[in-house]
């Protein structure tokens, strides 16, 4: 994600927006969605925003426009050949807890959003339904207060990038939009 999406500044964006959900929640939201197909800047999307992340009002038209970029580049970053999607978390240095709570906010929202736009899983591929039954499965997890040794460092870097590389597949399942066969490319000039 580029640094204008970086965790800090939209924890403090968002708290001027008096958001219910954290950063990290947002971008599961905004992820679970995308990835499911909605479009970034869609109407329905802001709607379905308004309504899980903003208590049911209306949003803000400065709090719309970055939900919308941030859209974009999630959407993006999903479709990223380079694998280049990124969970939207605290630092690398911050208290393992702190992460760890971060973490299970953004496979909750993930959720919120994949369930928005997808309601059965039965024409799921096999690797994305197994996917998706671990992601149920790490959101019930309670985490304690305690840990930080390397062990634990090791399984929270090896989770988060299976959440990664779960949300690409599911984007490139359910939400990419392919061309036409029968319609050129567009071409930028």
């Amino acid at each position: 994600m580029s640094t204008r999406f970086n965790y800090d500044r939209l924890v403090e964006l968002y708290a001027g927006y008096d958001m219910t959900p954290g950063a990290s929640e947002i971008q599961g939201m905004l992820t679970g969605l995308i990835a499911t197909g909605s479009e970034p800047k869609s109407d329905e999307l802001m709607a379905v925003l308004a309504d899980l992340a903003y208590d049911g009002q209306s949003i803000p038209t400065e709090l719309k426009n970055l939900l919308q970029q941030q859209a974009e580049e999630i959407e993006h970053s999903l479709g990223d050949h380079d694998l280049g999607f990124r969970l939207l978390l605290p630092e690398d240095g911050e208290p393992l807890p702190e992460r760890l709570s971060a973490l299970a906010g953004w496979v909750n929202a993930f959720l919120a959003g994949y369930g928005v736009n997808q309601q059965s899983m039965a024409t799921l591929s096999a690797d994305l339904k197994e996917a998706i039954e671990d992601m149920v499965e790490l959101a019930k997890i309670e985490f304690t207060e305690e840990g930080g040794g390397e062990e634990e460092e090791r399984a929270y870097f090896e989770i988060v990038e299976y959440l990664r590389v779960s949300a690409m597949m599911c984007y490139t399942e359910l939400g990419r939009k392919e061309q036409p066969a029968n319609q050129p490319p567009k071409t930028l000039h």
